[in-house]
């Protein structure tokens, strides 16, 4: 096992440089802001140019499982419009098959094995992941450049969701004026696993006699129901991107804004969601982007979802910083498009440990088990209810299962698998030992070793290792209380206000007369006709820091 890196040192030069880049990085938005102290700031007089607004739409537990995609079981009609408008990606990828990793993934640009929340979920073993010092939720580098940013609802980031890292607001509509440019995140949970579940007085608008099964389920009614039931869920959630999508159309903003449509992981599903199968990893993600892209576009380039946040940066003309590791696969800072992509499990649940990683380019997956000993099905108390898990189990404890179907129920896992995905989509056929792949397979192994070296991988690690370098005597860290200077910058009444705080790695939120909502700061600014400032710090996976209340008429 490789030492870890300390996970809140400062004698890492190259975390030095990176928190320098990020400090600069946010001042560059301060300009803006400073004479309203205000985080959401509107484009610069001297630009005289709209500037682009996003929207993402994020969906759970949904595979590519829409009509644009090719599957004539879907019905999807708002998102197959959406594809025709823009360009659907055929090779996006979630980091982690589950979503609490994926979104910690997404919000920071990095991958959870770095940072340390790949573990299902943080919460379960009580305790938050507590990232580098140098890393930020990326919305905050969009704060400090004047954009309004909202999320609807869901977080979920294995740390507590910042108070810095949003303005308060459901959407667009809640921005102080139409010139503000946005960044707003709207999710929708309806497609969800828990979904998957009979409910009261259902009617199935999917015929469950016409449902593709795959060849590792057992075809019975049970399990044709159950897929029917997560094809209807996936309409449902189709039908309320169509009235976000119509929402924005009669605001007559469609035209000025890029929308993103993704899913968090695969199918919520049995042999899916948790899983580095592609029924676990493997998503939709559709842009539309007016004006720059092309109708109807179809892209093949390998993207994961780490690089959604550098993206959107990219498009609102914000520089990435140099740390992240994702990559923007879109606009002036377009990267490299990937030769692969990793994606991995640890703990799922409260108790079902394991640790897998698997790489992947256009064709081929190597997928390695280093906890064969583990089975596939081990125990998950809240998965093993669902109907289709059930009826399987009935089936493999009565002998009555065959072929690809037994897999699952293996006593052990193999220490690798190795798929061909164009000619076994369903990934059953495993081909290590074939002789014909071995130099591929050779190649893909020392691929996925420099990348466990050069992220500084921490799969692997015991998480009450884990817990002990983020949570000394497994205690929370606490942030460090702001310091507030003012400064009188003339007889008018006008201050000039710097916040600090000790905590490296901290971000500094402030408000005006302790009412409203509470704004980024990223740079000193002058203030007038204010009687009351309030600020606090929060580091992530710290706890928040006292609020330091300051009455600027006595100072």
């Amino acid at each position: 096992m490789s030492e870890l890196p300390p996970l809140t040192s400062e004698s890492n030069k190259a975390q030095n440089l990176t928190r320098r880049g990020f400090l600069k990085a946010m001042a560059s938005g301060a300009c803006a802001l400073a004479h309203l102290g205000c985080s959401t700031a509107g484009p610069t007089a001297s630009s005289g140019k709209r500037r682009t607004n996003i929207l993402w739409i994020s969906c759970e537990d949904t595979s590519p499982d829409l009509g644009c995609y090719g599957d004539k079981y879907a019905d999807t009609p708002n998102l197959d419009k959406l594809a025709d408008q823009g360009c659907r990606y055929t090779n996006a990828f979630v980091p982690y098959p589950v979503c609490a990793p994926t979104r910690s993934s997404v919000i920071t640009a990095m991958y959870p094995s770095t940072i340390g929340s790949m573990h299902m979920r943080t919460s379960l073993r009580g305790y938050e992941a507590v990232p580098p010092p140098y890393v930020k939720c990326f919305t905050e580098y969009l704060r400090a450049a004047g954009y309004f940013c909202t999320n609807h609802t869901k977080t979920d980031y294995q740390f507590k969701s910042p108070f810095t890292a949003w303005d308060k607001g459901r959407d667009w509509r809640d921005r102080p004026s139409d010139d503000v440019p946005f960044f707003s995140v709207i999710n929708l949970t309806v497609s969800h696993e828990s979904r998957n579940w009979p409910k009261k007085n259902e009617k199935l608008i999917h015929d469950p006699a016409k449902v593709p099964v795959p060849p590792y389920y057992p075809d019975t009614p049970v399990v044709r129901e159950n897929l029917a039931r997560y094809y209807d869920n996936v309409t449902a959630m189709d039908k309320q991107a169509g009235e976000i999508l119509e929402r924005l159309e009669s605001d007559g903003l469609s035209d000025n804004t890029v929308v993103f449509f993704w899913g968090d992981h695969g199918r919520g599903l049995p042999r899916c969601k948790r899983w580095c199968y592609d029924s676990g990893i493997h998503v939709p993600l559709i842009v539309r982007r007016p004006g720059a892209i092309k109708r109807g576009t179809i892209c093949d380039d390998l993207i994961s979802l780490v690089d959604l946040g550098p993206t959107v940066m990219g498009l609102a003309g914000v520089e990435v910083p140099s740390y992240m590791q994702g990559r923007p696969f879109l606009g002036r800072q377009k990267a490299e498009s990937r030769r692969f992509i990793v994606a991995g499990r640890e703990r799922m649940d409260k108790n079902s440990d394991d640790h897998i990683r698997c790489i992947r380019d256009k064709r081929y997956k190597l997928i390695r088990n280093f906890m064969p000993e583990k089975p596939y099905a081990q125990p998950i108390p809240y998965r093993d209810k669902m109907p289709i898990m059930q009826e399987w189990r009935r089936l493999n404890d009565e002998n009555a299962l065959k072929g690809p179907q037994k897999l699952f129920f293996q006593e052990t896992k193999p220490a690798e698998e190795f798929y061909d995905t164009q000619n076994d989509p369903h990934e059953i056929n495993n081909l290590i030992d074939s002789p014909e792949h071995q130099d591929r397979i050779k190649n893909m192994r020392r691929e996925l070793e420099t990348w466990s070296k050069q992220t500084g991988d921490l799969g692997g690690t015991p998480e009450d290792e884990l817990i002990e370098r983020m949570w000394p005597g497994k205690k929370q860290p606490v942030t460090a209380r702001p310091k507030i200077k003012i400064k009188s910058a003339s007889p008018g009444g006008k201050f000039i206000v710097t916040i600090s705080c000790a905590t490296d790695g901290a971000s500094i939120g402030y408000r005006l007369d302790q009412a409203g909502p509470w704004l980024l700061y990223s740079a000193p600014f002058e203030l007038k006709k204010v009687t009351v400032l309030q600020a606090k710090c929060i580091r992530l996976g710290y706890r928040e820091s006292e609020a330091v209340t300051v009455n600027l008429q006595k100072e």
